[in-house]
């Protein structure tokens, strides 16, 4: 398991306005009393602004930065005192066409980065050719990346990430840049990697559709801090509006509108009526409640002998929850 807690980035700043001025020191805290578990086979997301902290989280994580306060053990190895232990057991894959050697073909840049892995031989020749067959670049080992399209780049880069098959993989923005098709497939490779190869992932994206349907969890951060962690179903019910029902029908009477007045307060949610394009027999309803009740309103309406004219159901999501952050706080 990877287990980080309470986990502090200070960076230092020294600054001098004049060659026989004194230095002014002044401190940034990136990361402040962050937490985070990862198990095997788990999609972790990890979401905020730009400047919330994500990067320099990872960066601690990767052994790229030492915390300041706070402890990380991945798999029981600390990146603070066995860093080499951890990195063997770690890797990252960024979107955006980097972490590759354009002039090299893509079987030479993964026999290079197998090399300082400490992969070579049989063993090394095997994991390229396995790789290259899984993201779909066989055909296309020989020929230089630069010539690589975006998709095959970003393809070449999920290889790169797995040379030394990997537990825990961090992705910063995997999806970047490429086509929908492109990008569906990459997904869909990442969750393979969670469910068949039970690599536990950390992944950062702004594409909150890509965050629902990859991660089981998600933690959100806001000036380095934690702002909510829980499973994407537990935040969008607490913290979104809740689902909206939209209902014309022709008629409301008293008997049926009493009806649907109780029907919302049992599940506590709200009902608001107004006359529907100025036509005062024709009411529009708009019920908004924490859980799906519009089979019951249908229902209820039939029951009561009145016509439905439009319904329209619209479910609330995570980016609705990231949109309304200034209420959470």
């Amino acid at each position: 398991m990877l287990k980080a807690t309470n986990l502090q980035k200070k960076f230092i700043n020294k600054s001098r306005k004049g060659l026989l001025a004194k230095k002014n020191i002044s401190h940034k805290i990136a990361v402040e009393d962050f937490s985070i578990t990862v198990s095997p086979g788990e999609i972790v997301g990890l979401l905020g602004l730009n400047g919330a902290g994500k990067t320099t989280t990872i960066k601690m994580l990767s052994t790229l930065l030492t915390p300041t306060k706070g402890e990380i053990t991945i798999n029981g190895f600390n990146p603070v005192t066995d860093p080499l232990k951890v990195k063997s057991i770690i890797n990252m894959i960024a979107g955006g066409e980097r972490m590759l050697y354009y002039r090299l073909t893509g079987y030479q840049n993964l026999e290079y980065f197998g090399n300082l892995y400490g992969l070579k031989g049989d063993e090394l020749r095997n994991r390229i050719n396995i790789l290259l067959k899984k993201v779909e670049l066989n055909d296309v080992k020989d020929m230089v990346v630069e010539k690589y399209s975006k998709g095959m780049k970003q393809r070449l880069s999920i290889a790169r990430g797995l040379i030394n098959d990997p537990k825990y993989l961090f992705l910063d923005e995997p999806t970047l840049g490429l086509d929908v098709k492109v990008a569906k497939k990459l997904r869909n490779y990442i969750q393979e990697l969670a469910l068949e190869e039970k690599k536990g992932i950390i992944l950062t994206s702004h594409y909150i559709s890509e965050i629902e349907e990859l991660c089981d969890r998600v933690y959100i951060m806001e000036k380095g801090k934690i702002l909510l962690e829980d499973t994407i179903e537990n935040i969008i019910y607490n913290y979104a509006d809740g689902i909206k029902i939209e209902i014309i029908i022709n008629n409301l009477s008293s008997t049926l509108h009493s009806k649907l007045e109780r029907l919302a307060q049992k599940y506590q949610g709200s009902l608001e009526i107004t006359d529907s394009e100025g036509d005062l027999n024709t009411k529009k309803l708009l019920f908004v409640s924490k859980v799906d009740i519009s089979a019951d309103i249908i229902q209820s309406i039939f029951d009561s002998g009145e016509k439905i004219k439009t319904i329209n159901v619209e479910r609330p999501n995570l980016e609705e929850v990231i949109s309304n952050l200034e209420g959470v706080k």
